[in-house]
């Protein structure tokens, strides 16, 4: 588990794997980034009081740097990567060992179970896991079991990853589905299977959610100019749904130049954009909010187009090469 300002949630996240019904030997190893939060101090604290968590600096503090590094200090030939806002159920480790050797495969995962705590981050967990917000994929809504593109978190069989060369430290977001692709490339099977279901926490706050959608979308622009084959269209339509509502809005200004101007206005259609984006907005939040309350729901008129735009919008300047320094996008709090 990379470990870097993770204050909040990092007590329960350590609790859930110290409760794993899993019958072999395991350690939960830490790789601990430069935090300032406090973060530090709680990680030690429980490891002086459990002798199976380990910590292991990771000085680069990225979230690849710090799963080579938890990897490279294991002892077991199977590696479980885990997300400081994640719960791992019981039967996690148990569950995810067995299909490994049940299949072959060379890497098992399951579903990331967005739920939210405040209004604001159960519309948060609504919009991950519906088609109009990323997606709806199984990842994040389940579906039948089988291999699968890439999955959320995995079990690895260690001498799988060691020989594709573990994560790409290079990639600050995105990384788990580049090892995928090369794991698949390699001649390996990735599996999903909804049994393994992990609860995660989404960001706490609008600023917060915006910094890691337009991080994600830059390293998701930059993954899809490198890997062209390797994408489907589903990562094309924020960006495509960012530039029609621009070039509406730009187009319906011009209009109303027109209009003073005593030409035809006949501009002022491209208004009719971003007007029928923002029905759609509201048409979905009507439509998959109800059982979340008012107060979720005003705020998913505010987070889908957060998502949608910042996660576009960093996907245009990562695919165009855009952003002077990609690789300090890394959708952390500093």
């Amino acid at each position: 588990m990379p470990v870097l300002n993770d204050v909040t949630h990092v007590r329960a996240a350590v609790t859930s794997l110290l409760r794993q019904d899993y019958e072999g030997p395991f350690e939960v190893t830490l790789a601990l980034g430069p935090s300032i939060d406090g973060t530090t101090e709680l990680v030690e604290e429980m490891a002086a009081v459990d002798p199976r968590i380990r910590i292991v600096a990771n000085e680069i503090g990225s979230t690849p740097a710090g799963l080579n590094t938890a990897i490279r200090a294991s002892q077991y030939p199977v590696v479980i990567r885990v997300d400081a806002h994640s719960v791992l159920p019981s039967d996690y480790a148990r569950i995810a060992v067995e299909t490994l050797e049940r299949t072959g495969a060379d890497n098992v995962g399951g579903v990331m179970d967005a739920q939210g705590e405040q209004p604001f981050q159960k519309a948060v967990a609504r919009a991950y896991g519906t088609k109009i917000g990323l997606g709806g994929t199984p990842l994040h809504v389940g579906g039948p079991e089988g291999a699968a593109e890439t999955v959320y978190l995995g079990c690895f069989r260690m001498d799988g990853i060691v020989r594709v060369g573990l994560f790409d430290e290079g990639i600050k977001r995105g990384q788990d589905w580049e090892l995928n692709r090369r794991l698949r490339e390699a001649g390996g099977v990735v599996w999903f299977t909804p049994r393994l279901r992990v609860v995660y926490r989404p960001r706490p706050s609008l600023a917060r959610l915006a910094r890691q959608m337009v991080s994600t979308g830059l390293w998701r622009g930059e993954l899809a100019r490198r890997y062209p084959a390797s994408n489907g269209i589903r990562y094309f339509a924020p960006p495509v749904m960012v530039l029609g509502v621009s070039v509406g809005i730009l187009a319906g200004v011009a209009g109303l130049v027109q209009l003073v101007t005593g030409v035809t206005p006949w501009l002022l259609l491209g208004f009719l954009i971003p007007a029928a984006y923002l029905l759609l907005v509201a048409m979905a939040t009507v439509l998959v909010t109800r059982p979340d309350g008012f107060r979720a729901g005003v705020w998913f008129l505010v987070v889908l187009p957060c998502i949608h735009f910042c996660w576009g919008i960093g996907f245009l300047l990562g695919y165009l090469k855009l952003t002077t320094n990609i690789t300090a996008h890394t959708g952390r709090q500093p």
